[in-house]
């Protein structure tokens, strides 16, 4: 299902009712408006607001742990188009880039953001609850997933040693979150929690960072059932 930023887009646009290709289509739209208004006023140094490689018009950074190439009038996943939900937070990303850069502690709850309130059940059921049927699972493959989603050599990466386990992933190059994991026992069931870096809402809008770690989550479910 659409997450916050998302749902609130299409209902802008009047078609939070329709399915399949036509919403497909309606995020290309939007993407394509997003790119458009990046290219018309790019930031100076534009490729260190993204904090990505420049050749030419092209950007290139790891986004939701595949590579992504942004260009005008598209945004490639692993060299395929992103048009749905990645794709327009990516393009959101795009029109908040800011030179300065990310801020990593003190970490923060999505709760502690202000105006938090009315996206917390849905941030708490989305991108936290949705792991906990995985937590043993993710312990497993708690390398792996890391390797796969930040495209680092983890011994040379950040290491944590919240709760039972926990790691830091970078859905986009100035976002980062550290997720936090409890493995069940016999009076406690499993959990997981989700923080962000510091300044997150510098390079996003609230409900944006909401979907980026909704989806971020969902990547993590995929790459433990690979």
């Amino acid at each position: 299902m659409p997450g916050c930023f998302i749902t609130r887009l299409l209902h802008a646009v009047g078609i939070n009712k329709i399915k399949g290709a036509a919403i497909n289509t309606n995020y290309e739209k939007i993407i394509q408006d997003y790119l458009s208004k990046f290219y018309d006023n790019l930031p100076p140094h534009p490729e260190m607001a993204l904090s990505a490689r420049r050749e030419g018009n092209h950007f290139y950074f790891q986004a939701f742990g595949e590579k992504c190439c942004l260009k005008p009038g598209v945004i490639s996943l692993s060299g395929k188009p992103a048009v749905g939900p990645k794709g327009l937070i990516i393009s959101l990303y795009a029109n908040h880039a800011k030179p300065e850069p990310i801020l990593l502690e003190p970490l923060k709850a999505f709760k502690d953001f202000p105006n938090s309130m009315p996206y917390q059940g849905a941030f708490t059921a989305n991108s936290e609850r949705l792991l906990t049927p995985y937590v043993a699972a993710i312990k497993k493959q708690q390398i792996h997933i890391q390797k796969q989603y930040n495209n680092i050599d983890i011994e040379a990466g950040q290491t944590r040693h919240e709760g039972d386990f926990s790691f830091l992933l970078y859905p986009l190059p100035k976002i980062a979150l550290l997720y936090i994991f409890y493995l069940p026992d016999e009076e406690f069931p499993a959990s997981a929690t989700c923080l962000f870096s510091s300044n997150a809402l510098h390079f996003m809008p609230l409900d944006g960072i909401a979907d980026t770690a909704e989806h971020t989550s969902r990547k993590i479910i995929q790459l433990i059932d690979k």
